[in-house]
């Protein structure tokens, strides 16, 4: 295993690629056979979403459009096997109890147990409504988003079908998951989005519910008492409303790979939860630009994992939130603008991509050994009690971030001299929160059993390369303890000790 090989990445994309190709089929296979009875009561078009991934070129099945797509269908069979379950379980407190515990661990990212157990705790009452409410939501969810993923597909499954109307209920609200704009008909793969005109846009605000009405030569949308035309299929054919394409960073290579788009601003409220979706502010684009040619220049091979998978950023307008992504949106990028300076985004570009690449490597070997969900292991970063998993992700990110930090403490990079101290600076705080979590993963961790073969060998190149990055870093360390960052790196190596005796030596 390496981790700036392009070839193995290259390798481990093309067998995601298929390994999604195929999931898809499996359970279409599954909403056509044991599920048929329940896939039809929700509306659901297993034959079209056939007719879909037919449409799709094999690269697409690793972009976070179609990669979140087939998730969603994956969780909606899930929740529609537990419904079942349900409905011939006689111990219904049990079950909760087993579901609850089954949500914590298996969807942490999501809002399922949140929508489940609204109290925040195994409650049976009124649990079968509550998965029946959620299976229609992710129903309806899915079936909008197969409609659009290319434009014109169910009116040409209609017209090869022989079927004269297909009417599916959807919605314009705003997509906080993804950044979208409410109002807006977000099409393709991209992020590219059609806007109703000026006066529709008026009639149809507040109007977050609609339905739309498919015929083999078009599609019209329904709102309320008022029908208005969307997408034609000629002649001439073409959307009646307007096309607006994503905004491109990067155009990337000829077949289309590493092509970089800016999406639109994710406000958040004072409470930290996302509160409104509004269109990014001048120049957003061109600081993201510079970023990136700093990356490029000081470390090629960080730049080039950066290239190949993440697709798409979205800023975000939040006091008090990280930057962050998504296991089942792969490639895309949430990345806060407003706390950060150049210096924290260059880091949270390469932070939030080394997520991306994780989660590849854990799609293609397993890592761990259980789903086990225990805050167990003391976190340097955020200072808290945190399962292996959180561990391990953390490792992983804040190794490459260390990287970073090495890269542009050797090349300097257009970094101002204060940039540059400080780039030191925070690769020596990485450094030793790196080194902690290594001896617990490769010390109790490895003793329990937890880390596979795979997992073993991924921690151990970890620690080959976050100890070459001290050697590196050696000639600095004590310019920067001298410095004004001195006093806060040696408060950070204190807490740590501390840290090591209260939860215990680990190996």
């Amino acid at each position: 295993m390496t981790l700036f090989d392009p070839e193995f990445l290259t390798c481990l994309l093309r067998e995601f690629r298929g390994s999604m190709r195929d999931l898809l089929s499996e359970l279409c296979d599954e909403l056509e056979g044991p599920y048929r009875r329940p896939a039809g009561t929700l509306g659901l078009q297993p034959a079209f979403g056939r007719f879909v991934g037919g449409s799709l070129k094999l690269e697409d099945y690793s972009g976070w459009k179609v990669v979140g797509w087939i998730e969603l269908l994956n969780d909606l069979l899930y929740f529609i096997d537990l419904r079942e379950q349900l409905r011939r379980e006689r111990e219904h407190t049990r079950f909760a109890s087993d579901l609850y515990a089954e949500c914590e661990e298996k969807f942490y990212e999501s809002s399922y147990a949140e929508e489940l157990f609204p109290r925040g705790e195994p409650t049976a009452g009124g649990l079968e409504r509550r998965l029946s409410d959620l299976c229609v939501r992710l129903a309806q969810q899915w079936t909008q988003g197969s409609l659009f993923l290319a434009p014109g597909l169910p009116c040409a499954w209609l017209a090869r079908e022989g079927r004269r109307l297909w009417t599916v209920s959807g919605t314009l609200a705003p997509n906080f998951e993804r950044a979208e704009l409410g109002g807006r008909l977000y099409v393709g793969l991209e992020g590219a989005y059609l806007e109703p005109p000026v006066g529709l846009r008026r009639r149809l605000a507040g109007h977050d519910r609609v339905t739309f009405l498919i015929q083999p030569n078009g599609i019209q949308l329904r709102t309320g008492r008022a029908i208005v035309p969307l997408l034609s299929m000629g002649p001439p054919p073409g959307a009646q409303w307007r096309y607006v394409p994503p905004t491109v960073i990067r155009r990337g290579h000829a077949d289309g790979g590493g092509r970089l788009t800016l999406g639109e601003v994710l406000r958040y409220g004072k409470d930290r939860s996302p509160r409104a979706v509004v269109m990014p502010p001048a120049g957003l684009d061109d600081r993201i630009r510079q970023a990136l040619g700093v990356i490029e220049q000081a470390w090629p091979a960080g730049a080039g994992n950066l290239t190949t998978l993440t697709s798409r950023i979205i800023p975000l307008e939040a006091r008090g939130v990280v930057s962050f992504s998504y296991r089942h949106q792969p490639g895309l990028s949430f990345i806060n603008m407003v706390e950060r300076d150049q210096l924290d985004l260059i880091d949270d570009l390469i932070h939030e991509n080394s997520h991306h690449y994780l989660n590849l490597l854990l799609r293609k070997n397993r890592l761990l050994r259980g789903d086990r969900n225990q805050e167990i292991f003391y976190s340097p970063w955020r200072q808290s009690l945190r399962p292996p998993r959180g561990i391990l992700h953390a490792t992983f990110t804040f190794t490459m971030g260390a990287m970073l930090f090495e890269q542009l403490s050797a090349h300097g990079a257009r970094l101002s001299d204060l940039d540059l101290l400080r780039a030191r600076a925070r690769c020596l705080e990485e450094i030793e929160s790196v080194e902690y979590s290594i001896r617990d993963l490769l010390g109790p961790a490895r003793t329990w059993g937890w880390l596979t073969a795979a997992g073993l060998r991924l921690v151990r190149l970890l620690e080959r390369e976050i100890a070459r990055v001290r050697r590196s870093l050696a000639p600095w360390r004590n310019a920067v303890m001298r410095s004004r960052y001195g006093p806060a790196l040696r408060r950070h190596i204190h807490k740590l000790e501390q840290a090591r005796t209260t939860y215990g030596r680990a190996g």
